[in-house]
């Protein structure tokens, strides 16, 4: 029987530690995962490797992560990815607004993983891509 292929899910933050840290905790959970460290080559990433979900911190540098997910959800036909804010951007304001700009969770930091996890294992099953 063959095994589906794994969650594909890209992970971008500025913060090189927490970058690491949240590749290597999807990865442990049978995510492929890609990392980058800003919205800019998020964004490229996910153009070419068209994943699952996006999971993006907000204050990065250049393109920050609310403008990569307006423009995902601008160029993306179904299905959508999931995408997933994980930001220190905690007021309730900045939540509707990352709502508003595409996201489908917004998760303050330091963000709890099994929370973040949880979320994206229930919206996105394994081997579903837009180009399967």
């Amino acid at each position: 029987m063959p095994t589906p292929d794994p969650v594909r899910l890209l992970i971008a933050d500025d913060d090189p530690n927490a970058l690491a840290a949240y590749g290597l905790f999807f990865h442990a959970h049978g995510y492929e995962t890609r990392t980058t460290g800003d919205g800019a080559d998020a964004l490229a990433e996910w153009r070419a490797w068209h994943p699952n979900a996006v999971v993006l911190d907000i204050q990065m540098p250049g393109m920050d992560g609310r403008a990569v997910a307006r423009e995902i959800r601008r160029l993306q036909s179904a299905p959508f990815p999931l995408l997933v804010a994980v930001t220190a951007l905690a007021s309730t304001s900045e939540q509707a607004e990352s709502i508003r700009s595409g996201f489908d969770h917004h998760f303050v930091k330091p963000a709890d993983l099994p929370a973040v996890l949880a979320v994206i294992a229930a919206r996105v099953r394994p081997g579903a891509t837009d180009d399967s």
